[in-house]
Formats: C-alpha cells, sequence, structure tokens
C-alpha cells in the first residue's frame, strides 16, 4: 500500500477542482492547470478532499502510479494556491546575467552571450548574479531551470558555472607540478 497515495489531498478555499473523463484540472488565485490522469487510478472529490484510489490493488504497475497522482495533484494544487520558487547562482570571473523582456541575457565564458526565452507562465528576476524563477507550474519550472543550468554547468575545479541555490559542488584538487623526488 502507498503511504503517499492514501493520504488525501485538501482542497483550499479559492480553489475549484475538476475531473472529467480522464483528466484533473485545478484553478486558483494563481492560475490554472490541467493534467491527465495516469491510467488505472480513481479520482474522487469528496467534500473538500481529493481522494485517490487504485482499481485493482493486486496490479504493481497500478500501485506504483497510485503515489505517484497523488503527488502530482498535490503539486497543483499547492501551486495554483502559493506557486513555487527555484534559485539558480551564476558563479564566475567576467560571468554576468540581464533580463531583457522575456529573455535571458547569459555571459558565461563563451565567444558570445547566450539568449534564453522564458517561457510564458515562469517569471524571471535577475539581482547581481542570481536568477530568481517563479511560477505555479512546479514541472515546468523545474524543467526551465534545468534548461538554464545547463548552458553552462558548474565545474569541480573552481566551481564556475550555473547552479542551484542550495547545491554544493564537489572540489576536486587540481594539479599538483613538480612532483619529481
Amino acid at each position: 500500500m502507498s503511504r503517499i497515495g492514501k493520504q488525501p489531498v485538501i482542497i483550499p478555499e479559492g480553489v475549484t477542482v475538476q475531473i472529467s473523463d480522464g483528466s484533473i484540472s485545478v484553478s486558483g488565485k494563481k492560475g490554472k492547470l490541467q493534467e491527465n490522469l495516469v491510467p488505472g487510478v480513481n479520482v474522487v472529490i469528496e467534500e473538500n478532499k481529493i481522494i485517490v484510489s487504485v482499481k485493482d490493488p493486486e496490479d504493481k504497475k497500478q500501485k506504483a502510479r497510485w503515489g505517484l497522482q497523488r503527488s502530482l495533484i498535490n503539486n497543483m494544487v499547492n501551486g495554483v494556491t502559493n506557486g513555487y520558487e527555484k534559485k539558480l547562482e551564476v558563479n564566475g570571473v567576467g560571468y554576468r546575467v540581464a533580463l531583457q523582456g522575456k529573455k535571458l541575457i547569459l555571459n558565461v565564458g563563451f565567444s558570445h552571450p547566450v539568449e534564453y526565452n522564458i517561457p510564458e507562465t515562469v517569471e524571471a528576476v535577475v539581482e547581481k548574479n542570481t536568477i530568481t524563477l517563479t511560477s505555479f507550474d512546479k514541472r515546468l519550472l523545474g524543467q526551465t531551470a534545468a534548461e538554464i543550468r545547463s548552458i553552462k554547468k558548474p565545474e569541480p575545479y573552481k566551481g564556475k558555472g550555473i547552479k542551484y541555490s542550495d547545491e554544493v559542488i564537489r572540489r576536486k584538487a587540481g594539479k599538483v607540478a613538480g612532483k619529481g623526488a
């Protein structure tokens, strides 16, 4: 039995949830999200709770997807009420980041500046060398942060590159010259 799947998702005030043939839509003060339901999982609204159950408790695939579906619904409800935030840091001598409208301009050691178009529902704020991304869609926010980080991943010798603010870069020692005996 899934410990996560058994827990109901509580619907806060101001959030409306609708279930229609194979999909669920959640709307709140931040925005509206829609998701297809995983096959083999029942989703029912009772009072102010969303209850997720499995159709066949003997099927391993359905049991595995049970907790996943509950987590996806919970992320949707939390997103339209509170929203999510990710912070990225740009480290390196001469590395700069700027925001022009919905376009992020990154100078990260290449011969040219790299431009990244930010999706519609994601908002970006740049302060010095910190990029703060906010959105109500957790999946899109994580994907956007990962794509920005992949432009110049942090390297282990000096730590130069783009990293998450809570990420720890394991450092390596460089070459030791003149080690002859």
